[in-house]
């Protein structure tokens, strides 16, 4: 018989239960609870804080290691040392003249180094340009980061991994290349091993090429750049010249097409280049231009009203003041009207129109035509003109045929383009305009003496001394300049700076072609002579032909009424001469 009762309702529980002592103690109740419940919430906080932190340890080594690189490089390496993003440069038809590649650069934990001398052995058994005792000193300064060598080649870097050096690693860097080599050396520059510009664009224009971003896109046009490069190279090597120099000037727009100094270097290697391959002539080098310097002198008294291109002055004789004198290399020995001064390129004739006008508006005449002051311009290279001071009336006559004031070419082609187009100076840049819009300009002369002006140019190239730098169908005007260059206190006589700088079409002028050959010695074909005419008016003239059809410019009939009425210039009939070009 069950000893259950019916109101059991555990049947597995005896019916006299009473609770165990040994067994589990029931829970607190009251303040114990309370106090228990506060530490664990406390526990579970103190985990999660814990929790957290370890999560944003991780992260940031996640950070550092994955995607900034090696921690020891980020410690050490200099802020400065790459910007990837520096903006590439490239010319006005989007050809590329600079940009940044990838390389591979290799630097040491030297604390990591197993055997300093054994390692800076090997490394310059495969690196040939590393001195060896001087790695050897680095690796055993004791330093955390030691640089061995940057920018290497795939093939370089091929051989230090094969080496299995401990200790030593690479780290991607931008080096900046240059893919048109020397071509563009003076005007784009170049720039160092931590991406600084040291010349050129690269350093004029530093700031803004470190900002990356779209590339700086410059007014310079690659095949023009190549065609007056090579016409100026002829030319230093066809008379025996210690170097030259080029430009080609948008005279609308005041945008330069192309910029030459020679000699010239590699930006690829700047290492490798010395004092007088860097120097650009074009911008840096101040010179006693000669007489292309009669444009401004001619220029000046047509607009002041002093002279007219009827106007006649008396070259009889030269000009002699103390122990100065003033001659022509052509003398006519006789009254030249304006047309004829600026045809024979008489040093008398425009002397004496210099002074007839007077210092004072010749030197205000000089300044708006930005010749007085440093140009503003994109590149730090850029020479500071020479002026007497005071001002006085030899200085006037001798300025007047250009020589006693210094300026570089850039400021000789901006002073000619605002003379010939139509009288408005616009600044020269190295940026291309907007769709071909100049900057606001500033007018500086009539378009009625510009309009003149032309005719006097166009006349030195059909009958005077220019005619070297016809090139038919094109309407070439221009002017030669032959300057004896300064030495000390003296000028040295058999030491000529040769230049010609010519435009077309002269009728209505575009473009602005300017060469100028340093120290060059007549040869065969130029019966001796040296000038400016024989020397820089065939470069200009080979270049004109060369770039015309690349520039959009037809050639035209130059005998048709139209345009012999535009140009024609009255002159009386000189006594037959043969003239040496000047």
């Amino acid at each position: 018989m069950s000893d259950l009762s019916p109101r059991d309702e555990n049947p597995c529980r005896p019916r006299h239960f009473k609770p165990d002592p040994c067994g589990p103690a029931a829970p607190p109740e009251g303040p114990a609870r309370r106090t228990l419940d506060t530490s664990h919430a406390r526990l579970l906080v103190t985990a999660g804080l814990f929790c957290l932190a370890f999560a944003v340890i991780g992260l940031r080594l996640v950070q550092v290691t994955v995607l900034d690189g090696d921690p020891r490089v980020a410690r050490h390496e200099p802020a400065e040392t790459v910007s990837h993003a520096r903006a590439d440069i490239v010319d006005r038809n989007g050809v590329l003249l600079a940009t940044t590649l990838e390389t591979p650069s290799l630097f040491a934990d030297p604390k990591q180094v197993i055997d300093p001398k054994d390692a800076a052995q090997k490394l310059a058994s495969v690196l040939p340009d590393i001195n060896a005792a001087e790695l050897e000193q680095r690796l055993a300064s004791g330093k955390s980061f030691v640089w061995v060598r940057r920018h290497l080649t795939p093939r370089e870097e091929a051989l230090v991994n094969n080496l299995g050096l401990p200790g030593f690693q690479f780290m991607p860097e931008g080096r900046r290349v240059y893919p048109e080599g020397n071509l563009f050396a003076h005007v784009v520059g170049y720039s160092d091993t931590d991406g600084n510009g040291l010349a050129g664009v690269e350093r004029g224009l530093n700031s803004r090429l470190k900002r990356g971003g779209k590339p700086v896109v410059l007014s310079l046009d690659e095949r023009l750049q190549f065609i007056l490069h090579d016409e100026t190279a002829k030319a230093i090597s066809d008379f025996h010249a210690i170097g030259g120099m080029g430009i080609i000037l948008d005279v609308r727009t005041g945008e330069t097409l192309a910029m030459v100094s020679l000699p010239d270097f590699d930006p690829n290697d700047p290492g490798t280049a010395t004092p007088e391959t860097t120097f650009n002539r074009a911008t840096l080098g101040d010179y006693e231009m000669g007489s292309v310097f009669k444009i401004f002198t001619i220029a000046m008294a047509l607009d002041d009203h002093v002279s007219t291109l009827e106007s006649s002055y008396d070259a009889t004789n030269p000009i002699h003041i103390g122990r100065f004198t003033i001659h022509d290399d052509h003398a006519q020995r006789r009254w030249l009207t304006v047309p004829e001064i600026f045809q024979y390129s008489s040093n008398i004739g425009a002397a004496k129109i210099g002074l007839e006008v007077g210092p004072e508006r010749q030197e205000e005449f000089l300044a708006k035509l930005g010749l007085t002051r440093e140009p503003r311009f994109e590149l730090k290279e850029i020479a500071t003109p020479l002026v007497p001071s005071p001002w006085r009336p030899i200085n006037t006559m001798t300025i007047a045929f250009g020589h006693g004031m210094s300026v570089s070419p850039l400021q000789l082609v901006t002073g000619v383009a605002a003379v010939v187009n139509g009288g408005v100076l616009h600044p020269t840049t190295l940026l291309k305009r907007a769709d071909g819009e100049p900057e606001s300009g500033v007018r500086v002369l009539s378009n009625e003496t510009s309009v003149d002006m032309r005719k006097l140019l166009r006349l030195v190239v059909e009958r005077g001394t220019g005619k070297l730098a016809e090139a038919p169908g094109y309407l070439v005007g221009g002017k030669t300049g032959t300057a004896e260059k300064v030495a000390g206190k003296h000028y040295e006589t058999h030491a000529l700076l040769s230049s010609f700088v010519g435009v077309f079409p002269v009728n209505d002028p575009r473009y602005l072609v300017f060469v100028s050959i340093d120290e060059p010695h007549g040869n065969k074909q130029s019966f001796g002579y040296a000038t400016g005419g024989w020397v820089a008016a065939p470069a200009v003239r080979n270049t004109i032909e060369r770039m015309a059809s690349i520039v959009g410019i037809q050639p035209v009939d130059e005998n048709s009424p139209e345009i012999s009425r535009s140009l024609m210039v009255d002159l009386p009939t000189p006594p037959g001469r043969t003239l040496a070009a000047n």
